[in-house]
């Protein structure tokens, strides 16, 4: 039996579509008061259906990023459970208004930045933290002297550094944050439009007839988060541990805490004045 969650308010950003909005309706099935974010009327329209609130947020931005956080915390005394599930392929190195890389800034800066400017917020309601991982971090490198992948850009090795940083991020708050719990996962390889952006060959694959044989639905896609959210951290999960499948992933071998820790103290560099 799954538990009542009439008393937690739960943010799901990039829940408009994919997996983010299958476990949108869960959750709001199992009572949770649910906010996400996405880019566009898609957005509304799942708000309206499932009867949740929502905000637009383009993660390209840490203006909107930081307007995201004021209004979270204004309208909202409790925060139990932040989600932080967006991200993408992308194609080309491009920068985005603030002149970081967008792989770099969707995937991992404008998640961290976020988590941070609620950090008070998390900590009093002693919440949980899941970033949305992949597989790809095994593909992934840290370069501390490229982190804006500046040399010989590559979409799938941006995003497998990216997708990294995502585990990174969640083990460092489970030492940083006093209260909070944190995780990732992998939610598998899933239908969803988050290759809309890649390479004509990745496109190729996650749109192709081909592709879809070898694609989970988002719903199957959702089931590692769902069941983080519905468990025991510290009895069914450990705090700063990665999954896939609801057991422990295959992590990328610069998994350590001092790279965690030396990744946080960059990212909070990159971030600059975004922490305002």
């Amino acid at each position: 039996m799954e538990k009542d969650l009439s008393a937690k308010t739960i943010v799901i950003t990039g829940g408009s579509s994919g997996i983010g909005a299958a476990a949108a309706r869960h959750l709001r099935r199992q009572g949770a008061q649910v906010v996400i974010t996405g880019r566009s009327d898609q957005t509304r329209k799942l708000a309206e259906a499932i009867g949740c609130d929502y905000f637009l947020v383009d993660f390209t931005r840490f203006t909107e990023v930081r307007s995201f956080a004021r209004s979270l915390l204004g309208k909202y005394p409790r925060i139990d459970l932040l989600v932080n599930n967006v991200g993408g392929i992308i194609a080309d190195r491009r920068l985005t208004e603030d002149g970081h890389e967008t792989t770099l800034q969707v995937n991992h800066l404008s998640g961290f930045l976020l988590t941070l400017l609620l950090q008070e917020r998390l900590e009093a309601s002693k919440a949980i933290v899941i970033n949305t991982s992949s597989v790809a971090n095994t593909m992934g490198r840290i370069d501390f002297e490229d982190l804006e992948n500046k040399k010989h850009y590559k979409s799938m090795a941006a995003y497998g550094a990216a997708k990294l940083m995502n585990i990174l991020h969640a083990m460092e708050i489970s030492r940083r944050f006093k209260g909070v719990w944190a995780a990732s996962f992998h939610p598998g390889v899933v239908e969803t439009g988050f290759a809309r952006e890649g390479s004509g060959l990745i496109r190729w694959f996650y749109e192709g007839v081909l592709g879809r044989y070898f694609m989970i639905s988002p719903e199957k896609g959702a089931d590692t988060l769902l069941w983080l959210i519905n468990t025991q951290p510290g009895k069914d999960w450990q705090d700063g541990e990665y999954y896939y499948k609801r057991r422990p992933g295959r992590r990328n071998p610069q998994v350590s805490p001092e790279v965690a820790a030396r990744l946080w103290e960059a990212s909070e560099r990159l971030i600059g004045s975004g922490k305002q």
